[in-house]
C-alpha cells in the first residue's frame, strides 16, 4: 500500500473525476497512456489529477488483478506507475508476470525510502526506474514523460524491425546468401568464391538484393537487413 506524498510534493485535492478502474485500452487518436496500479483510492485520484492537468492521459486501478484482466493485446504505448506493496498480486509480482508475458511497458515502481534497494535491483531485472517517496509533480512528470518516449521509440523500433523482416523475405535464397555475406563484410571477389559463382552473378545479386530491400545505399543496406536480424561481421 502507498502512504500518499507529503502534500507539499504532490497535490492532493479531490481530483474532478475520481473514478478507480476504467478499460485499459487506448482511446483513437491519442498517443501516449499512463497506467496507474495503486490499491491507495486517494494516491490514484491524486495521481490521475496531477498527470491528466499535464496533458496525458491517465487510467488508474485498484490491484494488479483487475489491470491484467483489461490489458490489451498489443499494448499501447503506454508506462505504468506501479506501487511495491499491495495485497493480493504484489507489485513485484505483476512485474514477474509482465516479464513473462513479454511487455514492453516501461514500468515505474513507486517506492518508500526501505524498498530503494529492492527497486535498484528490479530495475536491473528491466523496470524503467523508480521514484522515492515523497516525490515532487516535477519528478513524476518528468519521469512519465521520459518514459512515454521510451515506449514510443520501442514501438517504432518494432515497426521498423517488422518491416526489414519483410523485405528481406522478399529475397530468393540465394540473395539472402549474398546478403548474408555482404553484411559479415565479404566483398565480392570473397563471396564469389565463397558460393562458387561468378562476380559478375555476385553483381547482379547484389542489385536485385538493394531493389527488393529499397536500399539506395550500403548505409541503407546494412540498416535493413541488421534490423531484420542479420548478424553484423565480427
Amino acid at each position: 500500500m502507498t502512504t500518499l506524498p507529503a502534500a507539499s510534493t504532490m497535490n492532493t485535492g479531490t481530483p474532478p473525476d475520481s473514478r478507480t478502474t476504467e478499460s485499459a485500452a487506448q482511446p483513437p487518436g491519442r498517443e501516449g497512456l499512463v497506467y496507474v496500479v495503486d490499491d491507495d483510492e486517494a494516491v490514484r485520484d491524486s495521481m490521475r489529477w496531477l498527470l491528466e492537468a499535464n496533458g496525458f492521459e491517465v487510467n488508474a486501478f485498484a490491484s494488479a488483478e483487475e489491470f491484467l484482466a483489461r490489458l490489451p493485446n498489443p499494448e499501447p504505448v503506454a508506462c505504468l506507475l506501479l506501487d511495491v506493496r499491495m495485497p493480493g498480486m504484489s507489485g513485484l509480482e505483476l512485474h514477474e508476470e509482465l516479464a513473462r508475458r513479454g511487455s514492453t511497458l516501461p514500468l515505474i515502481f513507486i517506492t518508500g525510502h526501505g524498498d530503494v534497494p529492492m527497486a535498484v535491483s528490479r530495475m536491473k531485472k528491466g523496470a524503467h526506474d523508480f521514484l522515492e517517496k515523497p516525490f515532487s509533480d516535477e519528478q513524476l512528470r518528468d519521469l512519465v514523460a521520459a518514459s512515454l518516449a521510451r515506449a514510443e521509440a520501442a514501438r517504432r523500433d518494432r515497426r521498423e524491425g517488422r518491416d526489414a523482416s519483410e523485405r528481406v523475405d522478399r529475397l530468393t535464397g540465394r540473395e539472402r546468401q549474398v546478403l548474408d555475406l555482404i553484411v559479415a563484410g565479404r566483398l565480392n571477389k570473397q563471396i564469389a568464391d565463397d558460393l562458387g559463382i561468378s562476380i559478375k552473378t555476385v553483381e547482379a545479386h547484389r542489385a536485385n538484393i538493394m531493389d527488393k530491400l529499397g536500399a539506395r545505399t550500403m548505409a541503407d543496406l546494412m540498416r535493413i537487413a541488421l534490423r531484420a536480424g542479420a548478424p553484423p561481421a565480427d
